[in-house]
């Protein structure tokens, strides 16, 4: 039986052999250990790199599972729903001499051309045009036209590196040579990156893969901060994140989570937030029976920001419908969307 170090090293020559073209160099392909990562350390402003790295792709192919792995904790929210994640998201990782500024984006929308999208979609747009790299985020071995929406956006002058993720769901690995080769002739990608976001050797790989493309310069941030989003933004995430959890498909994804209250007393957060549906049925799916439904979207709540935060959490929720807001560019702003 072979090990996975012997594993590695046949897909990698697999994968090499299969893009390697006539009179051009082979593209790096990796699925190589990697080494461990160090923690901080006081590092002189002159020896260190920071760099901002764009996590984009169409919805639903992980990015948001990604950013946490990479940062180490949880910052953005995660769900089987498309559009999940609504906002630009940092996270931040910093190593040795390193600084990582993780960018999370919106998945680009192209179904629906109401105001939440083209905000989502302006959210998308702004974060690949001033960043060191981007990673183009798929699913390994499927690449559909909202892919290839999204790969026409990306900047001929940022370096893209194709992240192949999932790769844990393909069984058949040799027939994921093909599909890379062809992924080469779609766009000159910097390098190739097959893995899965659930794998600690893979992020790690990942990070150590994406060091070169930081360019020297003074730290952007703290070394021991994770996100730039206040505690404020992170509570209003994670109980949209509970809201779609919990009622599954049954509640369109324009729904979303206002923070009324959110007050500091020492190591205890008071807070108050609206969920705003668009219609009266929506708003009796999020209450429930009895509001057991509600009830348990609080708790989980409730619970996972005491652990975020560190600190006693008192939550209050609220249910009000607001009809046709993700189609007023007025009241989409005012929801704190761009």
């Amino acid at each position: 039986m072979s090990t996975p170090e012997q594993n590695d090293q046949q897909l990698e020559a697999m994968l090499a052999k299969a893009l390697r073209r006539p009179g051009t160099q082979a593209i790096q392909v990796h699925d190589g250990n990697a080494p461990e990562g160090s923690e901080a350390v006081a590092v002189p402003v002159e020896a260190q790199r920071c760099g901002l790295v764009a996590i984009v792709g169409k919805p639903n192919v992980g990015k948001s599972t990604l950013l946490n792995a990479l940062v180490g904790q949880k910052v953005s929210i995660t769900s089987r729903k498309a559009q999940t994640t609504r906002h630009r998201i940092t996270g931040l990782r910093t190593e040795g001499a390193n600084q990582f500024v993780f960018v999370d984006t919106p998945g680009f929308q192209t179904r629906h051309g109401n105001a939440l999208n083209r905000s989502l979609n302006k959210t998308v747009l702004g974060a690949v045009t001033d960043v060191d790299l981007i990673l183009f985020v798929v699913e390994a071995g499927r690449f559909q036209p909202a892919d290839a929406k999204v790969l026409d956006l990306l900047p001929a002058s940022v370096p893209v590196i194709l992240l192949a993720n999932k790769f844990d769901l393909i069984h058949r690995r040799a027939e994921l040579a093909p599909w890379l080769a062809d992924m080469q002739g779609r766009h000159a990608f910097a390098e190739i990156v097959p893995m899965s976001a659930s794998s600690t050797r893979d992020v790690g790989r990942l990070v150590t893969i994406c060091e070169k493309y930081l360019p020297q310069q003074p730290w952007m941030h703290g070394a021991d901060e994770l996100t730039d989003r206040s505690e404020r933004f992170l509570a209003s995430e994670i109980v949209r994140e509970k809201l779609f959890r919990l009622t599954g498909d049954e509640l369109p994804y324009t729904s979303t989570v206002v923070i009324d209250k959110f007050e500091e007393e020492g190591r205890m957060r008071r807070i108050a937030a609206t969920i705003v549906v668009e219609r009266d049925g929506h708003k009796g799916m999020v209450i429930g029976e009895g509001g057991e439904k509600l009830k348990r979207i609080g708790t989980e709540a409730r619970v996972e920001l005491e652990k975020l935060l560190d600190a006693k959490v008192f939550l209050e929720l609220w249910v009000k419908v607001r009809s046709g807001w993700a189609d007023d560019d007025v009241r989409v702003r005012s929801f704190g969307y761009e």
